[in-house]
């Protein structure tokens, strides 16, 4: 077994993936004993080495993770106001009414020890009047001064494939937080460095670009996405092009090789040079450095990373004059990178990355010699059934439309699109101006072929949305994938579809007639629960929005309904019109178009019906009645919100709103049996003002739900109301500290299944904050 083959590299990777997999880890002592043992079994070689490979792996990703658990704030600096100094890491984005960026602290005693050198994530808002300030100077590279608010790195956790919190431990983020501009901010010096001069060229692009297009000449000349709004990547991911637009190993490669072609061409012309360096050698060196310079200006993406290590491994087998293939050259690569940073497993850029390019390897070992057109579709069918297993685990959905998409934009896009763009970018380094036409020409190209693509993303068949698998689907789907890429001949590839069931149609778990399935989703401070029956959905409420911002309708609420197998919603609620509640209505309608929806008489919510007290229908065996508002109650937003009762066979469940105490008095008086309910949503987010112990008495719930956000400014769910509950015999369950809540009201009894329990994960922000308050 060679020391850095294939088999090895395989064998480095399991062992950090497996330990990255791990709930929690121990401490870096024992990590360090395991990385022994790990290298000298790696070093002996024979059979030792793949399991020293192995245990090297999980060593180099425990110690990895013990390191960026601790990097992250401490207790102690939790929502502090803290005076920074450092440097913008990164290109800033500047929205409509704030700026994002990333901040290196500077190391300074006169900072707290606990972020000096750390990586944070920043936002600067406007000031309430509206007036921009300073927050549009703010460049790449330059350097501030401010006192920032911080807190440690925590998302929510619903079903779906995102996790805010896993990506800022593999990015090592200490804090996130945001600048208080009422403390005096202080620019130290302007920007300046590679991503400065990567902002500027983005900038040039968008004043010499006319058309809207101008963005994607952005992203495919220097990686910058920042212009792609979220119907763009709708779009994108619809027809399968995203591993097109944005910088990728292909770019590279295609620079790496025109200066191998243009140092060939020095050494052809003045052959004397070939007396201090051989012109092989001057190929490849010149394509490595072009390489390594414009992976740099790409912002260092991860394919573009993989790219510059085979192409410096393959520069290094030139020059000590060793056969290298392309397989081992890729196995070198992983290797690296695994050695390097074993956290980058978490990324879908590595999977994609890697898999991609091992599949291409080992399916077209004989594709040179073949006709172009058979090669290129050969090459599209094995990227498009090999990948797709990933694709449906990493991102919850299958493209259609994709391989047609690809057909015409690999070969547009590649050949012409990207070319010009890269050569704008070249000519605006040589000489600040010169890339003017060559970016417009390729913007003109751009534009030829994108209405096509946007034809295909509106068609209703373009994307496939599929729910959450076990966790025994990828492999299957991997394996059934081979089968089907064998060679001709090889008996029983239809077995093979059988092999894919459990990721392209997985069980969604639907509740038995009579039953019913309630998930309230961790959308921060708001709230959007979904009603399950046999055969229909309802969704109360569709979680917070704000104006020209974050939108939880769009980001949480329906990534979750797809992984939840959601495919069509029958009933909406919107329980009133506040932004916490109705916020993510139009996101959510523009996806369900045909479902009724129900608001109070006086929402003010166009294309409503009103949810009045004693309306109701049956479905499954599960019975739906709104008991409040009466007919020609006063418009008084939560005071008016929907009650909605939902009675199956196995127990009742009952959805608040934002009702305060006085209407809650008013249901309990007027029809106690009514209010009678298993599980209730406890009204308002828990509130003080709410849960009057009469409703709480006349309830008899079991379980007490309470959707807030984590450390929201209300401080919901008040003590006194969290406390009443459980006097009166109820478990409380928070989002915030519980994540989404899974509610099952079945032949079994009554479950409540929290998702940060029932899917631990080792970046797991709720139990870290747990382990460190209860730590003496």
């Amino acid at each position: 077994m060679r020391p850095f083959g294939p088999v090895v590299a395989v064998a480095l990777v399991a062992g950090a993936l497996g330990t990255l997999m791990l709930p929690v880890v121990p401490g870096w002592l024992a990590w360090c004993a395991v990385a022994a043992a790990g290298f000298a079994g790696w070093w002996y070689g024979g059979w030792w080495r793949g399991g020293g490979a192995f245990a090297t792996g999980a060593a180099l990703a425990g110690l990895h993770a013990v390191f960026a658990l601790a990097l992250q704030l401490p207790v102690a600096l939790e929502r502090a106001d803290v005076p920074l100094t450092g440097r913008v890491v990164g290109l800033p984005e500047h929205d409509v009414d704030r700026t994002r960026f990333q901040f290196r602290v500077d190391r300074d005693r006169r900072i707290p020890d606990a972020l000096q050198g750390r990586l944070l994530r920043l936002a600067w808002y406007d000031g309430r009047d509206g007036e921009p300030g300073a927050r549009h100077a703010l460049e790449a590279g330059s350097r501030w001064a401010f006192t920032a608010r911080l807190r440690a790195p925590r998302g929510l956790r619903n079903p779906g494939w995102f996790d805010g919190e896993k990506h800022a431990f593999a990015r090592r983020i200490a804090a996130v937080g945001y600048v208080r501009d009422r403390e005096p901010v202080t620019q130290l010096r302007a920007g300046q460095g590679i991503d400065r001069w990567r902002e500027q060229v983005a900038q040039r692009i968008d004043a010499t670009v006319p058309s809207a297009s101008s963005r994607y000449v952005r992203a495919l000349a220097l990686g910058d996405t920042r212009g792609l709004d979220e119907i763009d990547w709708e779009t994108l991911r619809a027809t399968g092009l995203t591993h097109l637009i944005a910088i990728s190993g292909f770019h590279v490669g295609l620079v790496a090789g025109f200066f191998a072609l243009l140092a060939g061409g020095l050494w052809r012309v003045w052959p004397a040079l070939g007396r201090a360096l051989p012109r092989p050698q001057a190929a490849v060196l010149a394509a490595f450095a072009a390489a390594l310079f414009y992976a740099a200006v790409a912002g260092w993406a991860l394919p573009t990373v993989r790219t510059v290590l085979m192409i410096g491994v393959a520069m290094a087998a030139r020059l000590w004059r060793r056969p290298l293939g392309v397989a081992d050259a890729l196995a070198l690569a992983g290797i690296a990178i695994v050695l390097v940073d074993p956290l980058s497993l978490l990324t879908a850029g590595f999977w994609l990355s890697f898999a991609g390019v091992a599949w291409l390897v080992w399916c077209l070992p004989d594709a040179q010699g073949k006709p172009l057109l058979a090669s290129f579709l050969r090459a599209q069918w094995v990227a498009t059934l090999g990948l797709l297993p990933l694709t449906v685990i990493l991102f919850g959905q299958a493209s259609l439309a994709g391989p047609f998409a690809n057909l015409v934009a690999i070969p547009w896009w590649s050949l012409v699109v990207v070319p010009l763009s890269l050569l704008g970018t070249a000519l605006e380094a040589a000489h600040a101006g010169w890339g003017a036409g060559s970016w417009r020409l390729a913007a003109w190209c751009f534009d030829l072929s994108w209405p096509l693509f946007e034809r295909l993303a509106a068609s209703g068949a373009a994307l496939w949305w599929l729910p959450e698998a076990r966790w025994f689907a990828l492999p299957l789907a991997v394996l059934a994938a081979f089968w089907l890429l064998l060679p001709r001949g090889v008996p029983g590839k239809w077995l093979a579809l059988l092999l894919w069931l459990p990721l392209l149609w997985p069980d969604r778990q639907l509740p038995d007639a009579g039953a019913a399935e309630l998930i309230v989703l961790d959308v921060g401070q708001g709230l959007a629960v979904l009603v399950r029956t046999r055969h229909q959905s309802l969704l109360y409420d569709m979680g917070p929005a704000v104006p020209d911002g974050y939108d939880a309708g769009e980001r949480v609420v329906l990534p979750a309904l797809h992984a939840l197998g959601a495919r069509r919603l029958h009933a909406l609620v919107a329980s009133h019109a506040d932004l916490d509640h109705a916020g993510g209505l139009p996101a959510v309608r523009r996806q369900f178009p045909d479902a009724a929806l129900f608001a109070p008489e006086h929402a003010g919510i166009e294309g409503t019906a009103p949810c009045l007290a004693g309306a109701g229908w049956q479905v499954d065996g599960v019975t739906f009645r709104f008991l409040h508002p009466p007919l020609h109650f006063p418009d008084f937003r939560n005071e008016a919100s929907c009650v909605l009762r939902v009675e199956t066979m196995h127990g009742a469940v009952l959805l608040a709103g934002d009702i305060g105490a006085v209407v809650e008095r008013e249901l309990a008086r007027a029809d106690p049996v009514a209010v009678r309910a298993d599980v209730v949503l406890a009204a308002h987010h828990g509130s003080g003002k709410s849960s009057d112990p009469l409703f709480v008495a006349a309830t008899g719930a079991r379980h007490a739900l309470v959707s807030t956000g984590h450390g929201n400014r209300f401080g919901h769910p008040q003590a006194e109301a969290v406390v009443r509950w459980e006097e009166a015999g109820a478990q409380v369950h928070d989002t915030a500290a519980a994540g989404a809540l899974r509610v099952r009201l079945d032949a079994r009894g009554i479950t409540v299944e929290e998702r940060r329990a029932s899917h631990p994960r080792l970046w797991d922000a709720a139990h870290r904050m747990a382990r460190l308050t209860a730590a003496p």
